[in-house]
């Protein structure tokens, strides 16, 4: 038997671990204060314990200071075995904290703890993100307990804050770390793919929020000459807003879907009565733009066919971006974590893998920022944040050999 297939024999193996992990993962509930929570620390005195097990070279805490959540900060790890500073290191960057399980009602069973149907485990955060670090945690540990020698350094890394924009995760690392990731270095990030497991996400469009505020005059409805209809204005501005689909056409087939989209979404409260007419509407757009165009060209659009309408319908129209993420420099389809990946992919399960562009944000756009190319990769059912969020226990464990695939350098 050859090395990797002895490595490969332990993480079949492992079911019966991967559902532990799993329950002890879950039940530790991991929400950022924006989400109601305190922070990640009992998940990530959990996983902390389980790399302790494994010796690394280097485990260490970093403390990102918020005061908002328990004893002042938010835990991050970062772990590595092989100490060479001068070799590529395999980076797998997983993150602790989940998002709220929202009505419960709509759930089977209580979200923090795991249910079990045949392959599927069920439960808040079982997917995003515990898939992926138990998947790369148990390919490391499947390689030491074969006692096979690692034929490159490998770090494994867990952040916190990523639902909430990885201001106290990630982003704080970056900065606080420099020098730990090196542009040779293979980084992973397994919080993204498909159900497939060939989508390889190499670039990201550009992501706006636009908030429209339409201000008329408030009157009663049985007389409406006395007044301005922002609900007319606002439905007026929306059917216009569609002219950003033609003026922005641009298609890119590296990206699903392979345009930009312009979508009105959240609309706010007007009036409580069906008799008065509304002097205010307040709705907002979400906006996922590809790289070809800037944030700054929607927003002046958005802008120009809003004045327009003011004009036309006497009502005030005020344009705000509430939240904007430019897209950054891709990583490149050539570059060494990508051709290694999609290697190890054609190892473990024959299919070809493909470098892919996404409309979502992923915590892989601070790599990039940061000159830094990453690829986000793992084979998912496509459940984060949903009610009965779930995961495959197959998908895990086929994750874990690709892993280690990387890991002994066997792509």
């Amino acid at each position: 038997m050859s090395e990797l297939e002895n490595v490969f024999e332990r993480i079949v193996g492992y079911r019966d671990e991967v559902i532990r992990i799993q329950a002890e993962l879950t039940s530790r509930v991991a929400l950022g204060p924006e989400n109601g929570g305190t922070g990640e620390h009992d998940k990530a005195g959990y996983i902390k314990r389980l790399l302790e097990r494994m010796n690394p070279e280097l485990l260490e805490e970093i403390k990102a200071p918020d005061k908002r959540a328990q004893d002042g900060y938010r835990p991050n790890l970062i772990a590595r075995w092989g100490s060479s500073q001068k070799e590529a290191t395999v980076w797998v960057l997983s993150h602790a904290d989940i998002v709220p399980p929202g009505d419960l009602s709509l759930w089977k069973s209580d979200p923090y703890k795991i249910e079990l149907e045949g392959d599927r485990i069920i439960g808040r955060g079982v997917e995003d993100n515990q898939h992926g670090f138990v998947s790369s945690y148990l390919a490391l540990k499947a390689v030491l307990d074969s006692e096979q020698r690692l034929k490159r350094p490998v770090g494994l890394v867990v952040v916190a804050d990523e639902e909430t924009g990885s201001q106290y995760g990630l982003s704080y690392l970056i900065k606080e770390q420099q020098g730990i990731f090196g542009k040779q270095d293979l980084i992973v990030v397994p919080d993204g793919g498909n159900e497939e497991g060939t989508m390889i996400e190499v670039s990201e469009k550009s992501m706006l929020w636009v908030k429209f505020t339409v201000t008329g005059k408030q009157c009663h409805a049985s007389t409406p000459d006395k007044g301005k209809n922002s609900l007319f204005g606002a439905a007026r501005l929306i059917v216009a807003l569609a002219e950003l689909k033609e003026q922005f056409n641009f298609l890119d087939e590296l990206f699903k879907p392979s345009l930009s989209t312009f979508e009105p979404t959240k609309m706010e409260a007007n009036v409580p009565n069906v008799n008065t007419i509304p002097g205010r509407n307040v709705f907002y757009m979400d906006c996922r733009i590809l790289p070809q165009y800037t944030v700054d060209e929607i927003i002046a659009a958005c802008k120009e066919i809003s004045a327009r309408i003011s004009s036309e319908l006497g009502l005030q129209i005020q344009v705000e971006s509430v939240y904007r993420e430019d897209a950054k420099e891709p990583t490149s389809p050539d570059a060494p974590v990508v051709k290694s990946l999609a290697r190890a992919i054609k190892r473990v399960t024959g299919k070809d893998a493909k470098p892919m562009g996404i409309g979502g944000g992923t915590v892989a756009a601070f790599f990039r920022q940061a000159g830094l190319p990453a690829a986000v990769w793992s084979t998912i059912s496509d459940t984060a944040h949903q009610p009965n969020e779930y995961c495959l226990i197959s998908n895990i464990l086929t994750d874990a050999k690709i892993f280690a695939c990387l890991y002994l350098d066997e792509s």
